[in-house]
């Protein structure tokens, strides 16, 4: 894949936790994952059969109280002219432009609402990124105080485009966005009260009541569901043990996403 390809697309999930072994240990409970290790010293991957997802590591220990969670990384040809025009549109930069040996360079930010992601540009030679359908991750979510905001900030970075919008009552419009002719993603406000900006990835799995129990069972924690959505899809809410969030969604997509 060539680097202009990749722009705005979700090339890959990192979760950053207090607990690596724990979250090592409950994830594959719950998931059709396995860990495999890289070259990078304290750096495990998440695998979906014989694809690379993703990757888990421990929060860094600069006393700054960071919660457990999960970065989502986009797509750009270069990631220092779209960190320069991020911060230009607002954003606020917290790990400047850097490399990672024989892998890439990546950036990391916070949207002008606070929602954290982080950019990326594969090295030369990398290979396109691929969605397996078993374990994947399916669904892209930003809980964001300014949907309309939002929209036009990663329009502006990643061309994304507003698609159709579902009113959801009190909680307001529940806004797709696309990339190219696809939906990949939802913007919707904040589900309580003083809830910070984020990012929520969804993973596809083959029986999402099956992924509750087992969540339950391994220590994590039901936030939401299993509940049917526009579209057929079945998807539930959650927080590992350590507190970060996922979901995972029953359905492959289809033309009304969760």
């Amino acid at each position: 894949m060539s680097n202009s390809e990749v722009l705005g697309k979700f090339v890959w999930h990192e979760l950053l936790t207090t607990d690596t072994g724990s979250a090592a240990a409950f994830y594959p409970k719950v998931l059709p994952w396995r860990t495999a290790s890289s070259s990078m010293p304290g750096y495990t991957i998440w695998m979906a059969g014989q694809t690379q997802i993703g990757g888990l590591m421990a929060l860094p220990a600069d006393g700054s109280g960071t919660p457990s969670h999960w970065l989502i990384y986009v797509g750009t040809p270069n990631v220092d002219n779209t960190c320069a025009q991020a911060q230009a549109l607002g954003a606020r930069v917290i790990k400047v432009p850097a490399d990672i040996p024989n892998v890439g360079r990546f950036a990391v930010l916070a949207d002008p609402q606070g929602a954290t992601f982080a950019l990326f540009t594969p090295g030369v030679g990398q290979p396109a990124p691929t969605v397996p359908t078993h374990g994947g991750f399916s669904w892209h979510e930003l809980a964001t105080a300014d949907v309309a905001a939002a929209l036009r900030f990663y329009g502006e970075l990643f061309g994304w485009r507003k698609g159709p919008g579902y009113d959801m009552g009190p909680t307001g419009v529940y806004q797709i966005f696309m990339h190219g002719g696809e939906q990949v993603g939802g913007m919707c406000h904040p589900g309580s009260a003083g809830a910070p900006p984020s990012w929520l990835s969804y993973v596809h799995v083959a029986d999402a009541a099956r992924a509750v129990g087992a969540a339950k069972a391994a220590g994590g924690r039901l936030v939401h569901g299993p509940v049917q959505v526009p579209g057929g899809s079945s998807i539930a809410l959650f927080t590992d043990p350590q507190g970060g969030a996922f979901a995972v969604q029953e359905a492959p997509r289809a033309a009304a996403q969760p």
